[in-house]
């Protein structure tokens, strides 16, 4: 997987191909599809939510940048898996997960596994997580119809967030940097996501 979808396809940074290549991708998969673990395909995790395929984590792991230390905001926690790949590459990950069962079993799953440190938290990701503002880093894996106003001002100078943006049947992948009290938008490329539900997402849960 990390030699053909990820370094075979423009992943350069040892860090994310590093984290990747220790997580154990087909923990985080429901067992009927264990065989399609390493695929490069997303898989559906119930709930009309999937876990997105290896590339895609990749990519946007590598956008994101992230460094030991930093605090992120992962909005979307799904299967964990994209948790754990951060948790890997030594974040303080802060996860929003709107499905109160896909949170806890992701949270089981990361114990199991051994990543500590996590913070867990159900509840509308579009309102971010205040509490813990300002981050890092901010990763949003849901589609949203415009940047969450809630997110993009719990940016800390110097952060940086990648957001699927746009249409719910297409999105452009958005890499946003808060550099002067500025935040500058650079398109990455074109994506297709489930979509962000909750007070600045699509609709209100």
């Amino acid at each position: 997987m990390v030699a053909d979808q990820l370094a075979g396809r423009g992943i350069r940074d040892p860090r994310v191909l590093a984290a990747m290549r220790r997580v154990p991708r087909h923990r985080f998969v429901p067992a009927e599809h264990q065989d399609r673990a390493y695929g490069d395909h997303p898989i559906d995790i119930g709930l009309s939510q999937t876990i997105s395929q290896p590339y895609i984590v990749g990519f946007m792991t590598e956008a994101l940048d992230v460094r030991p230390g930093d605090r992120v905001l992962e909005v979307g926690t799904g299967s964990g898996y994209q948790t754990a790949v951060l948790s890997a590459m030594g974040a303080r990950v802060h996860t929003v997960e709107r499905h109160g069962a896909l949170a806890e079993a992701a949270r089981r799953r990361l114990d199991e596994l051994g990543y500590a440190g996590v913070q867990w938290r159900v509840g509308d990701g579009s309102d971010g997580w205040p509490e813990f503002a300002p981050f890092d880093r901010i990763m949003v894996t849901a589609g949203a119809p415009s940047v969450p106003v809630a997110l993009a001002s719990q940016m800390a100078e110097g952060g940086r967030m990648v957001i699927p943006i746009g249409p719910l049947d297409r999105q452009d992948l958005v890499l946003y940097v808060r550099e002067g009290g500025m935040i500058s938008r650079r398109t990455l490329c074109e994506v297709v996501f489930v979509k962000l539900v909750g007070r600045e997402g699509w609709e209100n849960p």
